[in-house]
């Protein structure tokens, strides 16, 4: 390599007593305008900010270590300089330069350091990473911005970049700088407000956050990595150096594969586990279980359940457990708390092993304003809107990200891929899409800003909403983005081509509320609740829906599933395996909450764990059988679930039986001869001889009981099998007569149809 021959002392500090200052109380805002290499004149002359450090050398990077000159120390504060000579170029290879520090030890010994200088590296991130982000088009910013170990110009390092662009200085601080703002000021790329510094010698899991002296020169309270891939565990609030996760997958054939599982046509049937809580370790103190002994229990359960996929409640990094994940800071970042995110992938692909798909809760509609996170993060509304009418959620506490701004935006799209794409994530459960789609929800005249056309309407999150749908359908066909959406929004689940909002499912709110409200009331009550049953078929092909029993239903009050079932607890029980029926045979997809399935009286606590135990008695444990077989048979029978979204699927036959509270209905696959019939009587009544329409005559068989002696219940029904006569009724060319067990519900199929035997009568 060339080398300049210069050596030429200096005869005292070549830069200002302002700027000097400034370095010194970490007010510089370029740092590498100072410190580093500089030509002065025609020396070369290096410049070091060392607090504590007794004495520098500069030694050349060739592997020689070559003393090229000894730096002075011109402030008592830790500030030095000094000229150098024979000062190779830098290199692809190697920087100019290294450093040999001598540093106290304690007992009065000194230890000497030999490191590469951060500020002998240059600029880091490319043009184009930085037009991306300025657009808010950069779709890889967990590999773009956080704290990645790197290899630069051939050394190996942490690479740190964050985004503040209101900022006035910005410092990586951490174990490795003893938390000291001046030690590691970063260089700032002004053309998309983006702060870098590369740091040599820092080790993956290296804790650190960042030192911002905010937009109005104050300093803020240290802030974690919006884009941190790896964390503390809270309640600490620090970020981790990631060395990126490299993890070997063996999902190649699940994901080739699952786009077809997530089809309209396909059978999905969800269980939502708040993965903290699902079970407990009781010899242990009640802790949680990590991701791997979650893999060991939970998956099997799940498949042995019939369920098809897990959702979990938000596991990105949250600082309040409290919150069960809602209120996340580290929306790249999975939680520590039950491992690290290489013991997460390998869950996830534990499950792709075992047939069962992932979806993830994902919060981009608010973020809680802890000082740590992104409140305020450069000193500025940065993330959040300045205006409280239209930046904080009154409900919540919390705050609303801006989503008018490009970087917000893509910061939010990046962290949805990171899920789908770097943790092969099959769906994204998005929350609070109605929050984020009006200006005045849940907002009292005059607390909201209107629109540029005067209307509610959130203009800047539907069009977010609608990039968001459009890239993840570009860039991870066969994934699911799925909205939790309470209103009559319309064209949620319309592609954005089409108008719509581009999900791919939503959740019927509506109906959960109408049927839970029916079933709660007392059987003698029903016949004037009738329509809560039946309405939602009005509109059940507006959308693609999901109908979700969730952890909502069972918190702050609600009480459990069963015990929103009026009578006695045989009663409470013979509802809710009616409900569970009337629910898995009704168009659209299907998700539970953990623990509904076993029965479980409490409501449901994150510090708790469903009541296991219950499982010692037969009426839970024939309430888990009931929906194991449910699950195994929706998945079995396409009659079931092909037709979800078409309404030549579904057909009344009887739905006006509003004194016997019976309701009867078709349900039929692509296949003319794939049928079944649906009959549910919602009173303790036995009802014998009950007619009903069918659609051809011949053997029928009751494939499914709800009453069924192994179910707990009393174990009445029709041997199996009945025989329609070619009687029209109800505008079907044949009829049955059938004895209804009480508070039970009925699957029938043809004996012609070659679906197998009866489960359980």
């Amino acid at each position: 390599m060339a080398t300049k021959q210069n050596s030429k002392p200096i005869a005292g500090p070549t830069i200002d007593s302002a700027t000097i200052e400034r370095l010194l109380i970490a007010r510089q805002g370029d740092p590498f305008g100072v410190l580093g290499q500089h030509q002065v004149g025609d020396v070369d002359v290096v410049r070091a900010l060392l607090p504590s450090a007794l004495a520098v050398e500069v030694i050349s990077s060739d592997g020689e270590a070559r003393s090229l000159g000894t730096l002075t120390k011109i402030h008592a504060d830790g500030l030095f300089e000094g000229s150098v000579g024979a000062l190779q170029a830098a290199s692809a290879d190697s920087p100019a330069y290294r450093l040999r520090i001598t540093w106290p030890s304690a007992n009065g010994a000194t230890s000497v350091q030999e490191t590469d200088d951060p500020y002998a590296f240059g600029p880091l991130l490319g043009e184009l990473d930085l037009h991306l982000i300025a657009e808010g088009r950069h779709h890889a910013l967990g590999d773009a911005l956080g704290g990645r170990i790197a290899t630069v110009q051939g050394v190996t390092g942490a690479r740190f970049a964050v985004w503040a662009p209101n900022a006035q200085r910005v410092s990586v601080v951490g174990e490795f700088n003893g938390w000291d703002g001046r030690r590691h000021a970063m260089r700032r790329r002004i053309e998309a407000g983006v702060w870098e510094l590369f740091v040599p010698g820092i080790e993956a899991g290296t804790r650190y956050q960042y030192e911002i002296v905010g937009a109005h020169g104050g300093l803020l309270p240290l802030k974690a990595d919006p884009v941190a891939l790896t964390t503390d565990l809270p309640p600490a609030t620090a970020s981790r150096v990631s060395d990126g996760m490299a993890f070997t997958w063996t999902d190649a054939s699940w994901m080739e594969g699952r786009a077809a599982r997530h089809a309209p046509d396909a059978p999905i049937a969800v269980y939502e586990v708040h993965a903290g809580s699902w079970v407990r370790d009781m010899e242990h103190e009640g802790r949680s279980f990590n991701w791997s002994e979650l893999g060991g229990r939970l998956i099997p359960y799940a498949k042995s359940m019939g369920f098809t996929h897990l959702e979990f409640m938000p596991v990105m990094e949250h600082p309040f457990g409290g919150s069960w994940g809602y209120q996340p800071l580290g929306l790249f970042a999975p939680t520590a708390r039950f491992g690290t995110p290489a013991d997460f992938a390998r869950f996830v692909d534990r499950c792709h092993e075992a047939g069962i798909g992932v979806i993830l809760d994902w919060v981009p509609a608010h973020f809680p304003s802890d000082a740590h996170g992104l409140a305020q993060f450069d000193g500025s509304a940065l993330y959040e809107h300045a205006d409280p009418r239209e930046g904080f959620h009154q409900d919540w506490n919390t705050l609303i990200y801006n989503f008018g701004r490009n970087e917000v935006r893509g910061f939010l799209i990046a962290s949805a891929l990171e899920w789908l794409e770097r943790y092969h994530i099959d769906g994204l459960r998005v929350d609070a899409v109605a929050s984020m789609l009006y200006r005045d929800y849940s907002r009292k005249a005059g607390e909201w800003v209107p629109n540029i056309h005067g209307g509610r309407e959130n203009l800047e999150a539907v069009a977010f909403i609608k990039e968001l749908n459009t890239v993840v359908d570009e860039r991870c066909p066969g994934t699911m983005m799925i909205a939790e959406e309470s209103t009559a929004w319309p064209g949620v689940t319309l592609p954005v081509s089409a108008g719509g909002l581009g999900f791919h499912y939503k959740w019927n709110m509506g109906w959960m509320h109408d049927t839970l409200r029916y079933i709660e009331e007392d059987p003698i009550n029903r016949q004037w609740h009738h329509d809560d049953m039946t309405f939602g078929m009005v509109y059940a092909y507006s959308e693609k829906f999901v109908l979700p029993i969730s952890h909502d239903e069972v918190v702050h009050g609600k009480g459990s599933l069963i015990n929103k079932m009026p009578g006695d607890d045989w009663q409470k029980h013979a509802n809710l395996r009616a409900y569970l029926s009337f629910m898995w045979t009704h168009p659209g997809k299907k998700l539970l909450f953990m623990g509904c399935e076993i029965g479980d009286y409490k409501e449901w606590n994150h510090d708790g764990s469903p009541d296991w135990n219950l499982l010692d008695q037969p009426l839970h444990k024939g309430l888990q059988q009931l929906l194991r077989d449910l699950n195994h048979l929706y998945v079995s029978s396409t009659a079931l679930h092909e037709k979800d979204s078409d309404p030549t699927g579904f057909a009344w036959i009887v739905g006006d039986d509003r004194t016997n509270s019976v309701f009867a209905f078709r349900r039929s696959g692509r296949d003319a001869n794939d049928v079944v019939v649906v009959v549910a009587n919602m009173t303790p009544v036995v009802r014998t001889d009950y007619a009903i329409g069918v659609p051809s005559a011949g053997a029928w068989v009751e494939r499914f009981n709800s009453d069924a002696a192994a179910y707990g219940g009393s174990g009445i029904g029709n041997q199996g099998m009945v025989h329609a006569s070619d009687a029209a009724k109800h505008g079907m060319p044949a009829s049955l007569r059938l004895t209804l067990p009480p508070l039970g519900v009925l699957i029938l199929e043809p004996e012609v149809s070659g679906h197998g035997k009866t489960l359980l009568v």
